[in-house]
């Protein structure tokens, strides 16, 4: 019998989870699956489609329940596209859902045509992103998707946080007359979010006040960046967390804002450090000739060491003791 996973939370994070008041919940593509289901269930115009993934899409209740409103086409990913694109054309809600290191790079051709050039309401759904295949390898890794799919116009990209973000953007995806890409991971999400909170594509969420660093964020890693807030806090460092749930269109207001209030800004990203979320923030803070100290925190050009999610993520960095080392180093240094 194999041995569980690592955690993705070091026992100090997870008691500050708990003093920051956070409940951990269930992983995103679980909300994501059930969120399809009931939106589905209301409108027999939804339609999922899938690569041989309806199990590691957890689509496989969507089949036995909705099975005219399920398509496999098996492991080949461009048919996926191309199909999600057609029924999308035809009126229907279609969610195409794949492996995100497979969707987006097997299939980037008919993305670019069949989706985006064509301007069809289709929602592609890229699923174990970025590291969450663990010890499977680059191969099975998605550090390039968000670099990719930024340089190909008409494309809403969301990479959700929590289940929240997680449910809001799939119910935002399936009310939108244009193409949406969002990436799920697989690990269990803590709740970020007040019940109040509002989300809105292209809307960054201010999730903790602060003005001596900034923590712009997205997807599995914002929580391990309110974390480390969480932990500076208790060194007298106060820091500013958003939620960068839209890469594309980015909140460039909310991003300029953090630059000139904060003392500094780190970007924190489940990616490659090249073409993501912190490149575009660095672009959106020069062009607008904001100078301040910049840091991003993601993966480098290099080999992605192997282990699981929990291990990768620690070995960047990506986690609340080295997000915070991070801030302290690079407030240090100014």
């Amino acid at each position: 019998m194999s041995a569980p996973a690592p955690s993705m939370y070091s026992p100090a994070a997870k008691a500050m989870a708990a003093q920051l008041g956070l409940k951990l919940g269930r992983a995103n593509l679980e909300e994501f699956a059930d969120t399809l289901l009931e939106l589905a269930r209301a409108d027999g115009n939804v339609v999922a489609i899938t690569s041989d993934s309806r199990g590691s899409g957890k689509l496989a209740p969507f089949g036995q329940r909705l099975p005219k409103q399920l398509v496999e086409v098996g492991i080949a990913e461009q048919n996926l596209v191309g199909i999600t694109a057609g029924l999308a054309a035809c009126g229907k809600k279609s969610f195409g859902v794949s492996p995100a290191c497979f969707l987006t790079a097997r299939s980037l051709e008919q993305i670019k045509n069949d989706i985006c050039y064509s301007n069809v309401p289709a929602t592609l759904i890229g699923i174990s992103a970025g590291v969450s295949y663990g010890a499977l390898g680059s191969t099975h890794h998605s550090l390039h998707d968000l670099a990719v799919l930024r340089a190909i116009h008409n494309l809403t990209i969301i990479v959700p946080a929590d289940n929240f973000e997680t449910r809001e953007a799939i119910r935002a995806a399936a009310r939108a007359d244009h193409p949406f890409y969002i990436r799920f991971g697989k690990a269990p999400m803590y709740g970020l979010h007040a019940p109040d909170t509002v989300f809105a594509p292209g809307r960054a969420i201010t999730l903790r006040e602060g003005h001596d660093v900034a923590f712009l964020a997205t997807g599995e890693t914002v929580v391990h960046a309110l974390l480390a807030a969480g932990k500076l806090a208790e060194q007298g460092v106060q820091a500013r967390v958003l939620s960068l749930h839209t890469v594309k269109p980015l909140d460039q207001s909310a991003v300029l804002a953090a630059g000139r209030r904060c003392g500094a800004v780190i970007t924190v990203e489940e990616h490659m450090v090249h073409g993501g979320l912190g490149e575009a923030c660095a672009a959106a803070l020069m062009l607008a000739g904001v100078r301040v100290p910049f840091h991003m925190a993601g993966f480098p050009d290099e080999d992605t060491v192997t282990g699981s999610q929990a291990d990768i993520f620690r070995h960047y960095g990506i986690s609340m003791e080295g997000l915070a080392e991070t801030a302290l180093t690079l407030l240090k240094s100014q």
